[in-house]
Order: C-alpha cells, then structure tokens, then sequence
C-alpha cells in the first residue's frame, strides 16, 4: 500500500476524496485527543474541514474544554475512520489557532442558521433547560436581523500539523496493511507496520 508514496498527505487527500464520494454517513468526523493541563485525556469528534500539508483544520470555541487543553498543551491526535471503505487514518502533532482571516473566511461560508447558533451556544457550558438554547438562537436572531452575521471572537479554527501518520486498511484474515509516515528532520520516512 503507497510502495510509491515518499509523503502522507497525497495519499490521504485520495482516500479523502473517495470516503467524500461513498461514505454514507459523515466522511469528515473525526477523533480528536487531547490532554489537560493534569494529563487526563479527553476525546471527542469534530469535523475535519480541511487536510494538507499546512495541517488539519477543524472549528470550535476557543474557551471550549478541547480548546482549553490545546492552549495548555498544543499537541493532539486524531483519528478518521470510514467504515464502508475499512480504511482509517491516525495522526499525531502539534496544534495551533488558526488566523483569524481565515476563521472569518470559513465562518462566512457557514449557513445562517449555524452561525447564529455559534453566537447563542457557550460549549459545553451547563444550561438550566432545554429552552435556554432556543432562547439564546431567537436573541442572536434579533441582534443580527438583516445584517451579516459576524464571527464571534471566541470562535475560529485550529490547526494541527500531523508529524506521524498512520494509514490502515482492513483486509480478510486480519491481514490489513498498515503504513506509516513519521516526519524527521524535514523528511518523511515511510514504514510498514505488522496488523
């Protein structure tokens, strides 16, 4: 699998495109892993807006638990898997808050209805009832009627760098392949893992 392949991110923009063509369900959720200032892991998913060499982008709040650990410690690992195709992708690397200039270009982007939503959600904050978010989307509603609505400035993007990939592909037997890239002093070096 990839005997040509001398870097991981050509061969991950193909299995990309195809689980974006075939995958029923979400192609680009992915796991992300993060630590705590203590060390305690926590993983969640998130969706994968972009995947290149410059790294991998996903969105969220900035004073959001993920966010909070990446702050603290700004190195992650993730996880994509499709399923239908027997094929995931493990990454490791660090991780760094996008510009802002691209957050307000991928925010622009964003349906209306999600950008009010990320002006009336505070993550992961405990709400008092199931009404308090309908509430906050029918304020955002009001604030922003008939006008742009603007990203927060506690909302954008992160990057994370992959330094290590992992590709695997599920085969009968429990024979899968199994390819990694580990980037070492500006190189990538490509090995074939045992299943």
């Amino acid at each position: 699998m990839f005997e040509d392949a001398v870097e991981p991110h050509e061969p991950f923009a193909v299995w990309f495109a195809e689980a974006r063509r075939t995958e029923p369900d979400v192609p680009d959720a992915m796991q992300l892993a993060t630590a705590d200032a203590t060390g305690r892991p926590s993983v969640r998913t998130v969706l994968l807006k972009e995947a290149g060499p410059e790294g991998w982008a996903f969105y969220t709040h900035y004073a959001s638990p993920k966010s909070r650990d990446l702050t603290t410690r700004p190195y992650a690992a993730a996880v994509i898997h499709w399923k239908s195709l027997q094929r995931q992708v493990r990454v490791e690397g660090p991780v760094r808050r996008m510009d802002q200039e691209a957050s307000d270009r991928y925010f622009a982007s964003r349906d209306r209805a999600s950008q009010l939503g990320a002006w009336a959600s505070v993550q992961s904050e405990i709400l008092s009832g199931p009404t308090d978010l309908v509430r906050a989307v029918e304020d955002a509603e009001r604030r922003f009627a008939g006008l742009a609505v603007p990203r927060p400035a506690g909302w954008g993007g992160w990057v994370l760098t992959p330094e290590r990939f992992e590709f695997w592909q599920g085969r009968r037997g429990r024979l899968h392949d199994r390819v990694q890239f580990t980037w070492n002093q500006g190189n990538w070096t490509r090995a074939l893992l045992a299943p």
